[in-house]
């Protein structure tokens, strides 16, 4: 793609400091969804430049990794401490390329500051396990420690807070990382590189190399690359596990979801609605946790909730990102906004009942905007492609079922089993809810469960791929290996060669 004069070039993040992408290399744009121009191009680097990027960190693996916890969590300390200054410039950049609202950055940022937060007490974390006299004069002992160069594979919907999902853990476990941003919105992860090297990150510990597939691919066939890291869609996260554990890497690969929320009878309505509102629309539905389907128990609750509904999706106030009084943005990229509004035409002809059409909107001042209004259907059933596929963008499906028990079948059937949320003033139902749904994650009266950072992130059945779940204790397990010694040192008791079995008989 010929570059353009004008338009600024994002550039990669190797070893301390900005590199300009090969010659004659690929670019992508980058657009204001807001506007629909162009705002810059971002390189798509070559299996060359992974290389580059990959050979910097192996590097500066040695030196990092035995660098002690402690001074590891005190450069975690200045980085968050950065990254609290630097917020609002965080934000304005992730709304002007994602084109979410500013308060919805905001909120993205406040939770991948969390998992800075956790990784600060890495000297707690990394402490492994003693038994003293596991046998006469012998001690065992566990230790973790790190795999080495490890790499993130990140996703458009959240460019700052995913990637802060992955890398604050990784490095204080002593590895060095190859982060690899969406191309649609790569200026957040060069920010974060830049800020973590004021923090005192030596030069090469990461690194942020910018592509598509061909990036992609190097990575996961690079011998010097341990483990991967992935959020996106199932088919992609699929093909990152089986390529990555064909080439001898640890993976974990987060996919796709089809997040239900089930509403009671006894559920208040007000409250009911208020969470389907926020948790399908806000972030124009491109959220892996979003609701975007209601199981409404009965007709009585289905009238109910699309009366309530119907209204407030109409009246959702949509501009630009900037707009502090808007309550959604345009979405990612005009590819996306039509493969989403096809999904509307489906949804038809498959003869769902639309109760409220957004593919008409288009804010006064931002017609090239790459804007969907909220869209909301009624009676859709499960044989439907609008309800067994992920739309991941601003459209609700109403199911109508007789019962909990048959709402618990329908959702234990999808392939899918990210979240789930269900809604009820009944102690026993949620309960029984919480034990029986087979779901990674689950709310109640909590429409979108994200775990807090000192616990771990991840689905069930086609939202996960790979053993380990994200952040959280599970992220430390994932990004270190565990070592177990048993030790003996001389003593005066002497057996002679035993060539049995150890035991501790």
């Amino acid at each position: 793609m010929p570059h353009r004069e004008g338009i600024k070039t994002i550039h990669h993040w190797i070893g301390g400091k900005a590199r300009l992408p090969h010659s004659g290399g690929r670019h992508a744009d980058v657009f204001n969804p807001t506007t629909g121009e162009v705002s810059a191009h971002v390189p798509l680097a070559s299996a060359a430049e992974v290389d580059t990027a990959v050979a910097a960190a192996l590097a500066a693996l040695p030196a990092w990794a035995a660098t002690p916890p402690l001074r590891r969590a005190r450069v975690m300390f200045k980085f968050r401490d950065l990254l609290e200054k630097h917020a609002d410039d965080l934000s304005r950049i992730i709304s002007l390329e994602h084109g979410k609202v500013q308060s919805d950055a905001a909120g993205e940022f406040t939770r991948g500051v969390e998992n800075v937060e956790f990784a600060c007490s890495a000297p707690s974390l990394l402490k492994g396990e003693f038994s003293e006299n596991i046998g006469t004069a012998i001690d065992s002992f566990s230790l973790r420690q790190p795999l080495g160069v490890v790499a993130g594979i990140t996703p458009f919907n959240f460019p700052a807070m995913v990637p802060l999902w992955m890398f604050p853990l990784a490095l204080v476990c002593g590895n060095t990382f190859v982060l690899k941003p969406s191309e649609r919105d790569p200026s957040a992860a060069v920010m974060l590189a830049e800020l973590l090297k004021q923090a005192g990150l030596p030069d090469g510990v990461f690194n942020v190399i910018h592509g598509d597939k061909e990036a992609v691919d190097a990575i996961l066939v690079h011998p010097d690359v341990k483990a991967v890291s992935f959020v996106g869609s199932t088919p992609v996260a699929r093909y990152i596990q089986a390529t990555g554990i064909a080439h001898g890497k640890r993976v974990q690969a987060l996919g796709g979801a089809k997040n239900h929320m089930v509403v009671m009878p006894d559920a208040e309505l007000g409250m009911a609605t208020d969470a389907l509102m926020g948790a399908a629309y806000g972030s124009a539905g491109e959220r892996c946790m979003a609701i975007s389907v209601a199981v409404a128990i009965g007709d009585e609750v289905a009238d109910a909730l699309v009366e309530r509904l119907a209204p407030r999706v109409r009246a959702l106030k949509i501009s630009s990102s900037l707009d502090a009084s808007a309550e959604m943005g345009p979405l990612v990229t005009a590819q996306h906004r039509d493969k989403v509004s096809a999904y509307i035409d489906i949804g038809l002809d498959e003869g769902a009942e639309l109760v409220v059409d957004g593919r008409a909107v288009r804010p006064h001042g931002y017609e090239h905007g790459f804007f969907l209004g909220g869209s909301l259907f009624d009676r859709v059933t499960p044989a439907m492609r609008i309800y067994r596929e992920e739309i991941f963008g601003p459209v609700l499906c109403v199911v109508r079922v007789p019962d909990f028990r048959a709402a618990v079948a329908l959702i234990n059937a999808h392939e899918y089993g990210n979240g789930t949320a269900i809604f009820t003033r009944d102690g026993d139902i949620a309960r029984t809810f919480v034990s029986e749904i087979e779901v990674g994650m689950v709310g109640v009266n909590v429409p979108i469960p994200v775990p807090m950072a000192f616990h771990s992130f991840g689905g069930w059945k086609a939202s996960l791929f790979g053993d380990h779940a994200i952040y959280g204790p599970e992220g430390v397990r994932f990004y270190t290996r565990l070592k177990t010694v048993t030790q003996r040192w001389p003593t005066s008791i002497r057996k002679g060669a035993e060539f049995v079995m150890p035991t501790m008989k």
